[in-house]
């Protein structure tokens, strides 16, 4: 897996590449070497990859031959997955076919296009050899398949960081572009041979008035929905932080629906959803923080105080759990009801139930956050007339609530805002998670004493949790007088 970061720029067929000699941090020029490269490109039948800007391909020649995929990130980046050649042409590797299923939904991927590339390469290198940024002249002849196959030349020219930086690759542009490069009209290759046959189909979005609360709402729903399917490849690879980002996602898309329904109604069976899949993804994720949260404690006690394989089992158990999880979660990725959930978001993007208030100013929203700040004082004013285990769980409704508000917030934009939600949040969100660490280590230790083994660490671990939960506790009133304060002056 690798990042590549690109400027493409379409040429005339009689271009000559500039002198690129002289430039900041480089001390030559090695090349050109000439490579045949034949890729075959796979879709479904209706070109949902290429919608999304995706490109899987099988190429032969080159430096890097093989099966690649090539994810979206931002602008002239993106994620490349590459995976060995396999000895069937047309039928995809697993593993990159599972990455795509989020876009594919199992419809079959098959061979759509094909691409016979004479590629010219030079590299600009630093005084110790290391290639900083390479610079691809392509002469191409792409053919689209099927019943009536359609041949389209052309002359590209493509500039990649290697190990350079961003400042040298526009240095590279502009040399490139006086000499009479023009960026690319197209984002790869194969969207300029498709284009060329037929228009490629493109994610519907809804139609809304500039500056109206329609606009922002969607925008926002838009944004996350896009999220959610970015992190759907990570997570099947099990990336740092990609369950969480996808749990986070599916939440503020719930959140924004539920505050949102004076603008967007007949979304209750989408947030049920929604809720089940945020908690399909919250075990792994829960697993995954605990078990961070256990070793970082660990670490930091004197070592006469572990006593016992505790380190063992607070870690590899854990892990070994953490991975039944994301089994678990791969099997709901490839299930029906997930492809369900993902087409209904993608009606909801495209086909929503507008209101009339949909067409009423932007900035008439913000009524919406002042309400939802009020279920916050709300809640806690239904916290303190309770005690003990009853006031416990009221806060964690506190939190709920602010974490909603904070949610409205930041589709608004009102920063002020969000950042004070945040803060009753992740108080709130301390002591909660010390109470969930001191149960977990209540099982951990009853398994260990099964096991027979010694189980004093763990009364320390849980004194230490204990602590934290209740500074957490007591600081609260104070930040919520502060924040509470701001708030009202805001709103």
């Amino acid at each position: 897996m690798a990042i590549e970061i690109e400027d493409k720029f379409d040429v005339p067929v009689d271009y000559e590449l500039p002198e690129l000699t002289g430039l900041p941090g480089c001390s030559g020029v090695v090349g050109p070497k000439t490579h045949q490269l034949v890729a075959l490109y796979f879709d479904t039948p209706d070109l949902r990859l290429a919608a999304r800007g995706i490109t899987l391909r099988r190429r032969r020649g080159g430096t890097d031959p093989g099966w690649h995929l090539k994810l979206p990130k931002a602008k002239g980046v993106r994620q490349e997955i590459v995976h060995p050649l396999t000895r069937s042409a047309k039928i995809v590797p697993r593993e990159l076919a599972d990455l795509v299923l989020a876009y594919t939904r199992g419809a079959p991927l098959t061979p759509v296009a094909e691409l016979d590339t004479r590629r010219s390469v030079t590299h600009l290198v630093n005084g110790a050899g290391v290639r900083l940024v390479e610079i691809a002249d392509d002469r191409v002849k792409g053919t689209v398949l099927g019943e009536r196959p359609h041949l389209e030349r052309w002359r590209e020219v493509e500039a990649e960081l290697i190990e350079g930086d961003v400042k040298l690759l526009a240095k590279v542009g502009k040399r490139l572009a006086k000499a009479g490069a023009s960026p690319a009209d197209s984002a790869s290759k194969l969207s300029r041979l498709l284009n060329a046959a037929a228009p490629v189909p493109t994610v519907r979005l809804a139609e809304t008035k500039s500056g109206s609360a329609g606009e922002v709402v969607m925008g926002y729903l838009g944004a996350q929905v896009a999220a959610l399917l970015a992190q759907d490849p990570r997570v099947r690879r099990a990336e740092e932080d990609a369950v969480h980002q996808m749990r986070v996602a599916s939440r503020r898309l719930r959140s924004a629906l539920k505050s949102f329904k004076s603008v967007v109604e007949g979304t209750e069976e989408l947030q049920e959803e929604l809720k089940w899949l945020a908690g399909v993804l919250g075990e792994a994720r829960d697993l995954e923080v605990i078990r961070e949260r256990f070793a970082r404690s660990l670490a930091t006690l004197d070592p006469e105080l572990v006593v016992g394989p505790v380190g063992t089992r607070l870690s590899s158990d854990l892990l070994d759990a953490e991975h039944e999880a994301y089994d678990r979660i791969r099997e709901v990725l490839g299930g029906e009801r997930y492809f369900a959930l993902l087409d209904a978001l993608d009606d909801l993007v495209a086909t929503p139930l507008l209101t009339k208030a949909a067409k009423r100013p932007a900035d008439s929203l913000e009524a919406v956050a002042a309400k939802g700040w009020r279920r916050v004082t709300k809640a806690y004013a239904t916290a303190q007339a309770v005690e003990g285990a009853e006031r416990e769980e009221a806060m964690h409704e506190v939190r709920k609530a602010a974490k909603r508000a904070r949610y409205f917030a930041e589709v608004l934009g009102l920063g002020e805002l969000a950042k004070h939600a945040e803060a009753v949040q992740e108080v709130l969100g301390t002591h909660q998670d010390g109470v969930v660490a001191q149960e977990r280590l209540a099982a951990e230790a009853a398994n260990a004493r099964l096991a027979g083994e010694d189980t004093f660490t763990y009364g320390v671990l849980t004194g230490l949790e204990r602590a934290g939960a209740a500074r957490a506790w007591e600081e609260f009133p104070k930040v919520w007088a502060e924040t509470s304060g701001a708030v009202e002056a805001l709103l």
